[in-house]
């Protein structure tokens, strides 16, 4: 009986490990790019998949390193700023409600910019000191890199919640 539930125990185990490996990433945020949506140290739930939307927050491979940002244009989709920071997406103004303050930040990029075929634009919320698609140093996401959909802030506990 005790072989039994032990061997139900570690199965049971080992498929929420899986799932929550390939499925259900857990990440801790690193850096200020994305304050004051994500803080430092801030442990987060991101889902896997490959299609966003703008104002979607994901994560992404980057030089051995996960980055989390903002999805801004999906390919295809023409990205221009004006020089006080404001962004456009196929020549409308986004509504970016999580911008604190607007930047143009580190570009040295060609505006206005087309996304190429299977890459998302992103960018941080704190657009001062997030270096993003803006930058050539990062450019334009592709499929491959990402890790998933940021959903659900897990730590601290007193923030927890929906991530949007």
């Amino acid at each position: 009986m005790l072989r039994s539930t032990v061997g139900i125990l570690v199965t049971v185990a080992a498929a929420a490990v899986l799932i929550a490996v390939l499925y259900l990433p857990v990440l801790q945020i690193y850096g200020t790019s994305m304050s004051p949506t994500l803080e430092e140290g801030n442990i987060v739930v991101s889902v896997k998949g490959t299609k966003f939307e703008t104002g979607d927050v994901v994560a992404f491979y980057y030089n051995n390193k996960v980055l989390v940002k903002r999805v801004i244009a999906n390919a295809g989709q023409w990205v221009d700023m004006d020089q006080d920071g404001y962004v456009y997406v196929n020549n409308v103004k986004i509504d970016e409600p999580y911008i604190e303050k607007h930047d143009y930040g580190e570009t040295n990029i060609t505006l206005p910019y087309q996304v190429p075929d299977s890459r998302i634009f992103v960018m941080g919320d704190n657009r001062d000191v997030s270096i993003d698609s803006r930058n050539t140093s990062v450019g334009c996401v592709a499929d491959e890199q990402i890790v998933g959909k940021i959903v659900f802030r897990i730590w601290p506990l007193k923030l927890a919640g929906w991530v949007k």
